[in-house]
């Protein structure tokens, strides 16, 4: 198996590692506009099976040249990339997985599904940790239910350690994170499709010790498509973020106050961003693709089976690889979009464009985390 990933940041490389060391991958492209910081945990496999390709997306010349030499495409570029990378990849006769987080990219990328058939492909945008596992994991307690009354999805990335007032570390993007907080929530309410504010309906969430208490609340992106695909059939489905308690209040009232605004205002004479200033000067406080933090996520689905009410859970938390130095926001999307990557490449994934959870069984899904370390536990009442 051959493969590319684009973009050598930190999911990047970390999908180029967990490929790297997979059983039967002969190489790995990984290829970004600079690729002469290679993380130190990559430079054991530099050579082979790593390769190191300076490419400029831009130039899609350039990039459909390395998608000829490889069977699938990982991609971990910036979510404005997506739309193009999936179609010179249909071009090229390969597969495509992404981290995705745009839903109407996404829209964009499922047109490509008669051409990924006539190609013998697939596309399969959204494959990071939400979107993407949390999707496939509920999308798995929807199948084992005969019907289904609600979705519940909580994900967050947390130090292990926190610090006040935000409690909170940046392991990937803090312009990422304000779209997330700023942009409209797509939920699903009384079975229909329904927008809602960002950082709002806080509720507690209690995790086993030392995790302990978290707050979630509501943000954009990680219920991917799910609303509209169960709009009439499912009552209610949400996605909320998890982070310490008072985290919310705090972001809310800077968001409030005006600080994530795009819109420039003069100060002694220079047209700014507020969101620009913000980024630069909280975002260095916070940002780090080292240290020890935790994902948290769970699951809850709730329905009928057999005649019965039942609730399927999914629970997972996992935590920094202090021997590799791979943060564990790495490890559960980094090595999400890997393990998509094989299942396509294995024929596991149908040719066509599909989001993870339509074209990803949660089975093998769950059985190719597990032997990378991350370890879902699922439970049924």
């Amino acid at each position: 198996m051959r493969f590319l990933v684009l973009g050598a940041g930190a999911q990047g490389s970390a999908a180029a590692l967990d490929l790297a060391r997979t059983p039967g991958v002969e190489k790995v492209v990984l290829a970004d506009v600079d690729v002469s910081h290679a993380r130190d945990f990559l430079k054991p496999y530099i050579g082979k099976p790593i390769e190191l390709h300076a490419v400029d997306a831009t130039t899609p010349g350039a990039v459909r040249s390395l998608m000829r030499d490889v069977d699938a495409v990982a991609c971990a570029l910036p979510y404005y990339f997506n739309a193009t990378m999936s179609r010179l990849a249909v071009d090229a006769g390969v597969h495509f997985c992404d981290l995705g987080g745009k839903t109407e990219i996404v829209e964009e990328q499922m047109t490509l599904g008669p051409a990924a058939v006539a190609a013998s492909v697939s596309v399969v945008p959204d494959c990071g940790l939400a979107p993407g596992m949390v999707n496939v994991l509920a999308q798995g307690g929807i199948d084992a239910l005969d019907s289904t009354e609600s979705v519940r999805m909580f994900v967050g990335g947390l130090p292990q350690n926190p610090h006040p007032p935000l409690n909170y570390q940046v392991v990937y993007s803090l312009e990422g994170v304000l779209d997330y907080y700023t942009t409209p929530v797509l939920v699903l309410e009384n079975g229909e499709v329904a927008k809602k504010e960002a950082l709002t309906e806080v509720e507690a969430v209690d995790f086993p010790e030392p995790v302990g208490r978290l707050e979630a609340f509501l943000t954009a992106g990680g219920a991917s498509r799910m609303p509209y695909q169960y709009r009439g059939r499912i009552r209610s489905m949400s996605y909320k973020t998890l982070r310490y308690p008072g985290h919310a209040y705090l972001v809310k009232a800077m968001r409030d106050l005006g600080l994530y605004d795009d819109d420039p205002v003069r100060v002694d004479g220079w047209m700014v961003s507020p969101r620009d200033v913000f980024i630069a000067t909280v975002g260095r406080k916070l940002a780090t693709e080292t240290g020890a933090d935790l994902v948290a996520l769970r699951v809850v689905v709730e329905g009928m089976k057999g005649g019965e009410r039942r609730t399927i859970t999914y629970e997972l938390l996992d935590r920094y690889d202090e021997a590799l130095g791979v943060t564990a926001m790495m490890r559960t999307t980094g090595y999400s979009l890997a393990a998509v990557a094989i299942l396509q490449v294995q024929g596991v994934v149908p040719p066509g464009a599909h989001t993870p959870y339509e074209s990803v069984p949660v089975d093998a899904y769950v059985r190719a985390l597990g032997e990378r370390g991350i370890r879902i536990e699922r439970r049924e009442s």
